[in-house]
C-alpha cells in the first residue's frame, strides 16, 4: 500500500487517477483549487472504493500552501510515498491574441507548480531514500502545434524537467516519471478539433492515463511514457522530420489548426473555469505591477 498525493484531483485525469489508486487499496489525498468539488470527489471515491481518500484545497502556485498541503497529507496518511503533479490548464487560440494574464496562468500552473511540487516532495523523498514523483506533461510537450503555443512551451518544460530530475534524483532513491497523454476525453479538449488521424491514434479516455500512472508507480518505473503507446507511431516520426515536412504533414492531417479554430461555445465552460482562477502568483504579480506603476 502506497500513500499518494495528487494535484488537480477534483476532476479529469486527477480524479480518475485517484479512483484507480484507491481501487487498488492505496491511500490518497487529492488537492485542488476548487475546495468544494475536491471534497465531493474525494467523498465519492472513498464511498465507491472503501479506501481512504481525502480532498484538500490547494493552490499549486503558492509554495507555502503547497508545503502545508504536503504536511497535511503526511498527517492524514502517516507519510507520503508518491506525488502526482497533475494540475494543468490549456487555453487555446492565436498566440498574438493571448493576454499576458492567460499566458502567466499557464506558466504558473503548468510549470512553476510542477517545479515547486517536485522540490518540496523531492527533498522529503531524498532525505528518506525513497519516493516517486509523477509529472503529467502532454504529447504537446513532444510535438508542438499552433493555437496552443504557450501550453506547448509549458509541457516541453515539464518533459525536460522530468528527464533531468530522473537522472539527478535516481541516485538518491527518488524515481521521477513523466506521463505524456495524447488527446484525453476531458473538458480540457472541449471544442478542440479532433482530426481523424489524432482521434484514431492519440485519443484516449482519462482512465487510460490513470492506468499508466498507477502501473508506473506500482512498478516503480521512471522515465517518459507516452499514452496511448500507439501515439508513438505519429509522435516519433514527427519529431524526426525536417520542419518543412512536419508542417506539411500537420496541414494535411488537420492537426495544424486544431487549436486555432475551436468551437468557442463548446469551450466556454472550460474558459470560465480556468481563465479566472484566483492564483497566488497572479495576485502577487498584479500587486507588484501596481507598486511599480505608482513608483
Amino acid at each position: 500500500m502506497k500513500r499518494i498525493a495528487i494535484t488537480g484531483g477534483a476532476q479529469g485525469i486527477g480524479a480518475a487517477t485517484a479512483r484507480e489508486f484507491a481501487s487498488k487499496g492505496h491511500e490518497v489525498v487529492i488537492g485542488d483549487i476548487d475546495a468544494t468539488l475536491v471534497a465531493e470527489t474525494a467523498a465519492a471515491i472513498a464511498s465507491d472504493t472503501g479506501a481512504k481518500v481525502v480532498g484538500l484545497p490547494l493552490d499549486v502556485t503558492d509554495a507555502a500552501a503547497f508545503a502545508t498541503f504536503l504536511d497535511e497529507v503526511e498527517a492524514e496518511l502517516g507519510g507520503l510515498d508518491v506525488l502526482v503533479n497533475n494540475a494543468g490548464i490549456m487555453p487555446t487560440g492565436p498566440f498574438l491574441e493571448e493576454t499576458e494574464g492567460v499566458s502567466d496562468r499557464q506558466i504558473d500552473i503548468n510549470v512553476r507548480a510542477v517545479v515547486i511540487g517536485s522540490k518540496l516532495a523531492g527533498r522529503r523523498f531524498a532525505e528518506r531514500g525513497h519516493g516517486q514523483i509523477v509529472n503529467v506533461a502532454s504529447a504537446a510537450g513532444l510535438v508542438a502545434a499552433p493555437g496552443v503555443a504557450v501550453y506547448c512551451a509549458t509541457k516541453f518544460a515539464v518533459v525536460g524537467l522530468g528527464d533531468a530530475l530522473d537522472q539527478e534524483l535516481s541516485p538518491l532513491g527518488v524515481t521521477v516519471t513523466t506521463i505524456c497523454p495524447g488527446y484525453v476525453n476531458t473538458q480540457l479538449i472541449a471544442g478542440v478539433k479532433q482530426p481523424w488521424l489524432v482521434r484514431k491514434i492519440a485519443f484516449v479516455e482519462p482512465e487510460a492515463i490513470s492506468n499508466a500512472i498507477v502501473a508506473s508507480v506500482e512498478k516503480n518505473h521512471g522515465g517518459l511514457r507516452l499514452v496511448p503507446f500507439r501515439a508513438n507511431a505519429m509522435v516519433a516520426p514527427m519529431r524526426l522530420l525536417p520542419a518543412a515536412l512536419r508542417h506539411l504533414v500537420a496541414h494535411a492531417t488537420g492537426v495544424h489548426d486544431a487549436g486555432v479554430n475551436t468551437d468557442e461555445s463548446a469551450r466556454q465552460a472550460y474558459r470560465d473555469r480556468t481563465e479566472h482562477l484566483d492564483l497566488a502568483t497572479t495576485r502577487s504579480r498584479q500587486t507588484a505591477t501596481k507598486k511599480q506603476s505608482k513608483g
